[in-house]
């Protein structure tokens, strides 16, 4: 891997996670980061479901296009490959730093970027009204915090790269 990883993750990897993921992808994008890979996972995600339907047009009516996302569970693999995980709720944080132990440096809320508590509200079953809150919350998240996001994801990469692991 020649540049850092970036792991988004939410409960099922179908409505917070894939637009965080896309907005990420595009902000590090637009700072000329076009090396940097940014994916998404669950922690109780099935494999292969679509992004919620207000998700996507919510994400398309910003230019973006998550119809090809499919949903993740969070595995051993993908947190070995990731440089920063970004969880979307403080039970995320905590389930994952106790399951990975040795990834516990880089487990943190999106909330923590902005040095926030607290979680990014799941909209799943909502209206249209409460996802657009949240993509609003997730996008000012990302861009107030993306100079941290930034250099903690730079930090652990290049820690990784010295340790040699992959």
């Amino acid at each position: 891997m020649t540049a850092p990883h970036i792991l988004v993750v939410c409960t099922a990897n179908i409505c917070r996670s894939p637009v965080a993921e896309a907005l990420l992808r595009a902000k590090l994008h637009a700072a000329g980061l076009t090396d940097w890979t940014v994916t998404s996972a669950g922690t109780w995600a099935a494999e292969g479901n679509a992004a919620s339907d207000f998700s996507a047009l919510l994400i398309a009516e910003q230019g973006l296009d998550i119809e090809a996302h499919r949903s993740q569970p969070v595995t051993d693999r993908l947190m070995q490959k990731a440089d920063l995980l970004l969880c979307m709720e403080t039970d995320h944080a905590r389930s994952l730093q106790r399951a990975y132990p040795s990834h516990q440096d880089k487990i943190y809320t999106l909330r923590q970027m902005v040095e926030k508590r607290g979680s990014v509200r799941d909209p799943y079953g909502g209206s249209r009204r409460q996802y657009e809150r949240m993509v609003a919350e997730v996008d000012e998240l990302l861009e107030r915090g993306l100079l941290r996001i930034r250099a903690l994801a730079l930090e652990n990469f290049e820690k990784r790269g010295k340790d040699g692991s992959n």
